[in-house]
């Protein structure tokens, strides 16, 4: 049973995926008395999505433990900026630098498996007469790119249910860097073939946080949802008061 004075975990998912990507880890929290809250991030672009979570926490009473999944990563990066944001926690995710976009850490590192497998459809922008694009990720190599130790059953599901991720979401720049004020801890999926580890790895260390290595695809909390409750409770108890 959650209690009303205990921080509450809020959970980012990132590209490719949504909120569900938790639903192994939220009940491992539960039971370890933490509030959680796991919102739908619209995935449009770097600065909409970070003002839209940064509004999100901000209405959240009490501290916040901030976790971010792949490019959920780069949003609690600047997101994490709120005040009642305790910690950060970071899952296979992007650690960006203040001023550096999604695209200029990734081009530090050879490409992931990833980059041959995208998919780009435009969408239609409201008020606009350029569409725009939408990135995913093909439907047949999906298993095998983002979740190849996920059950096969459910790695399919996942794979036709995917949150794209707009394209200008890439090239647009941190404009904050939360882990530079913030304790942060992060998790490096070192068999991840959709972020290359190494890029998890140099954010992490850019950042000096407290870093752990799993042995895992991309999707890490559906793969190891005990580790990563683990990680999370490490970052709560830390930052306890």
């Amino acid at each position: 049973m959650s209690r009303p004075d205990s921080p509450t975990v809020v959970l980012v998912h990132g590209a490719f995926a949504d909120a569900s990507s938790f639903a192994r880890v939220i009940p491992k929290l539960i039971a370890r008395g933490l509030n959680v809250l796991a919102p739908a991030v619209p995935n449009r672009s770097l600065l909409g999505d970070s003002a839209y979570i940064a509004s999100f926490v901000r209405q959240v009473p009490g501290p916040v433990i901030l976790v971010g999944h792949s490019y959920g990563g780069a949003i609690i990066t600047v997101a994490g900026m709120e005040d009642n944001v305790k910690a950060l926690v970071f899952l296979a995710g992007y650690a960006l630098e203040e001023g550096e976009s999604l695209g200029e850490l990734q081009g530090r590192f050879p490409d992931s498996d990833l980059a041959g497998a995208l998919v780009y459809t435009p969408f239609p922008i409201e008020g606009s007469t350029e569409a725009g694009t939408d990135v995913s990720v093909q439907i047949d190599k999906f298993p095998m790119v983002f979740a190849a130790d996920v059950d096969p059953g459910l790695a399919s599901v996942l794979a036709v249910s995917q949150r794209p991720l707009a394209a200008q979401a890439f090239t647009e720049k941190a404009p904050a860097a939360a882990w530079k004020t913030k304790p942060s801890w992060g998790l490096v999926a070192t068999a991840d073939r959709t972020i290359n580890p190494d890029v998890e790895r140099f954010g992490y260390e850019r950042a000096g946080m407290t870093t752990i290595n799993v042995q895992s695809s991309h999707l890490v909390m559906l793969a190891h949802p005990e580790r990563v409750a683990e990680l999370i409770v490490d970052a709560v108890r830390a930052t306890a008061h």
